[in-house]
């Protein structure tokens, strides 16, 4: 009798136990998290004061967008090692690479590896770039060569003898500002007088600054200097000063509006040319992000902040060129 009672309440326990755990709520399957897109931004040199601003706009990015971005870049203008950290970046399997070339044709190779393994690749400042998905660009480059003549000629006049800095002679924008200037001149400002071959110093100032008193030295008759590569023009102005000669040569180029507003109010350089690099590194972000979430860039295709933009082939361009000025260089931002 006993037996027979221990199981009748064991049989009745199991039955409870049962219909607790149906009506027990059921876990549910964890979903999975999605990592946020890594995208790297790799820059020509790190440390000068036009990557530390396109860094803020990257970093802009990644907060706004909520994606893994982030600048990098070698310590030197050094093509080889830029190639190197892009390789890096491909066997790491990041999402997307946006890169602003010392040497085009060096990129080729490791850009066709990048896009071979699903990687998106968005270049800035080299619109001929074999390679990429996209070249992003704030300006129109053939009106910013263009322009950067204008301003040498208000400020020297429109004849006599130049002379041309970039940032390399690989740099590829640097060198299309060149090739276009040049040409526009020809033709616009025929009293020009080219002194030599463009000078590779835009990316050091102190360079900029000796081959400037070597110019100074080699013709005395010198009246302006046009200079791509941010930190060109402050070295040419920097020697100008040093040399008393302010209102000997007319200096003009890209510059980091704050960096050259000292420069600018003494007169030793006259005028610069430029767009915001912070917009170039929101926008390189912005668009790799557009891209790997399935969207398809097209014309007015909006970039907050920055606003729309127009395609020809695979560059995509914003409108954004500006002049820095004595009077505005210090309410710029930048």
């Amino acid at each position: 009798m006993k037996k027979q009672m221990f199981w009748a309440r064991f049989l009745s326990l199991v039955v409870v136990l049962s219909l607790l755990a149906a009506c027990a709520p059921q876990a549910q399957p964890t979903a999975e998290v999605k990592e946020p897109y890594e995208i790297a931004v790799v820059v020509k040199i790190t440390g000068i004061p036009w990557f530390n601003v396109m860094e803020t706009g990257v970093n802009r990015a990644a907060s706004e967008l909520g994606v893994n971005a982030y600048q990098t870049g070698p310590a030197q203008a050094d093509p080889a090692q830029q190639v190197k950290m892009i390789e890096d970046l491909v066997a790491k399997g990041v999402d997307a690479i946006a890169v602003v070339p010392n040497d085009a044709k060096a990129l080729e190779p490791v850009l066709q590896k990048a896009k071979e393994k699903g990687i998106i690749v968005i270049t800035h400042e080299s619109p001929d770039q074999v390679g990429s998905d996209y070249d992003f660009e704030l300006i129109d480059n053939v009106k910013f060569g263009e322009h950067a003549w204008d301003q040498l000629v208000e400020h020297m006049g429109d004849s006599g003898e130049y002379a041309v800095f970039v940032g390399g002679l690989t740099v590829p924008l640097h060198n299309f500002w060149a090739d276009t200037g040049i040409a526009y001149a020809k033709e616009k400002y025929p009293n020009l007088t080219l002194i030599t071959e463009r000078i590779p110093c835009g990316e050091d100032q102190e360079l900029a600054r000796q081959k400037t008193l070597e110019l100074l030295k080699a013709y005395p008759n010198l009246k302006g200097i046009v200079g791509f590569g941010s930190l060109g023009p402050i070295g040419a102005a920097q020697a100008l000063k040093e040399k008393g000669m302010t209102d000997k040569v007319a200096v003009v180029g890209t510059v980091i509006p704050s960096q050259a507003a000292p420069y600018l109010k003494e007169g030793s350089m006259k005028e610069g040319i430029l767009w915001n690099p912070g917009d170039a590194g929101f926008g390189m972000v912005w668009l790799a992000k557009y891209i790997l979430d399935g969207n398809k860039v097209a014309n007015g295709t909006d970039i907050p902040g920055i606003g729309p933009v127009t395609i020809e082939g695979t560059v995509i361009k914003a409108d954004a060129m500006m002049d820095i000025t004595p009077e505005n260089a210090e309410s710029l931002g930048f």
